[in-house]
């Protein structure tokens, strides 16, 4: 369709706004689309949006979940007004449709766009919805999800997957025989993995023979946790910390199993690349929502999943990843299950319902 314009609300976390820039740029290249991006200035969108090549127009909104009394009604009471500026955006650009995706700036802007009677569309990556998606779930036109399990939320909704760079689906497999872990925790990293890795490396070395370890620590992590596996007196050889990964993908290819946190796109990729991994969700995510995607994933028999506090036992993790290690046909298994789970014309699918979505109802303002 032609003037496609798409107003693409959401981010906070790079699990919102990495894949709605997949969809961006699928909206412009193939539908010749105009879009813009309404965020806040506390998320990554402020950043990757305009690295990206795309408008971004900010509203003042806050949190509602895990946080105090005082500033979830702080939220409350600005909420009309973070409405009134979405509809005013709305009135300014006046979009064809309107694609929520999750995170503070989502939940305003679908509520705006459903009372001026412009079409909308949710987009939830994770197996339990958000608040905002939960709330506007049955009014919104359409929905796209990743899991299967998220689909009761919403109305005319399709499991599209997540958006995810081709070079997952691509990968070669691991090169050599003896197996590598990689961890990773985020471009953050994560702390507890920093904490319990260290503590086993040398067990685990001895363990599994012929074993290396990548470890991604997060910059601000990264001279502790180098020193604490140095400690150990662990041969350097077959171990490496590093601050950040720069090639994830080719990270992911030399790995037989991955050990990572399971937002969504995390879970996404270890799809699209078919790694086995052992998932420890953040206790403290929003909603349960990593704890719900990585059961997700052990139900289909692509990972096996900690909690946090498993951690504390002892024996628990190192038990774990040694079974795991020396057991090439489970994880060979593993990785033909994490396979089923991936959608490799996610942003393309997404994109296409957005326009004809667009092209199917005519807004009213």
């Amino acid at each position: 369709m032609t003037n496609l314009r798409v107003l693409i609300a959401g981010g906070g976390t790079g699990g919102h706004i990495i894949p709605a820039l997949a969809v961006a740029h699928e909206l412009v290249e193939r539908h010749a689309a105009e879009v813009l991006f309404v965020g806040t200035a506390r998320g990554m969108e402020i950043r990757l949006v305009p690295e990206a090549g795309f408008n971004l127009r900010l509203i003042d909104v806050g949190p509602l979940k895990n946080v105090s009394l005082l500033t979830r009604l702080r939220t409350l009471l600005n909420l009309p007004r973070s409405i009134s500026d979405c509809k005013r955006l709305i009135r300014e650009f006046k979009p064809s449709v309107v694609l929520g995706v999750g995170g503070y700036a989502s939940g305003p802007a679908m509520a705006a766009a459903l009372r001026l009677r412009i079409p909308a569309m949710a987009f939830e990556p994770n197996a339990m919805p958000g608040l905002a998606n939960r709330l506007v779930g049955k009014k919104v036109q359409a929905a796209a999800v990743n899991f299967p399990s998220a689909a009761r939320w919403f109305k005319n909704c399709e499991v599209t997957g997540i958006p995810v760079r081709p070079e997952f689906f691509t990968l070669e497999p691991p090169t050599g025989s003896a197996p590598h872990l990689l961890v990773f925790g985020g471009s953050q990293g994560a702390r507890i993995f920093n904490i319990h890795l260290p503590r086993i490396i040398p067990a685990l070395l001895d363990a599994v023979p012929g074993l290396t370890v990548l470890h991604q620590s997060g910059v601000r992590h990264a001279e502790q946790t180098q020193a604490a596996y140095a400690a150990t007196g662990a041969d350097p050889h077959r171990w490496q910390v590093r601050p950040f990964l720069d090639d994830m993908p080719a990270c992911f290819a030399q790995a037989h199993l991955v050990m990572a946190r399971s937002g969504a796109s995390t879970v996404a990729e270890l799809a699209a690349a078919g790694k086995p991994a052992l998932l420890v969700p953040f206790a403290a995510s929003a909603d349960g929502h990593q704890k719900r995607n990585a059961e997700a994933m052990v139900d289909a028999g692509a990972a096996v999943f900690l909690v946090e506090r498993d951690l504390d036992i002892p024996g628990k993790l190192l038990n774990t990843l040694t079974g795991l290690l020396t057991s090439p046909k489970q994880l060979a298994a593993m990785a033909d299950a994490a396979r089923t789970q991936a959608h490799p014309a996610a942003a393309e699918r997404i994109a296409y319902r957005l326009a004809a979505l667009a092209q199917s109802q005519t807004p009213r303002r």
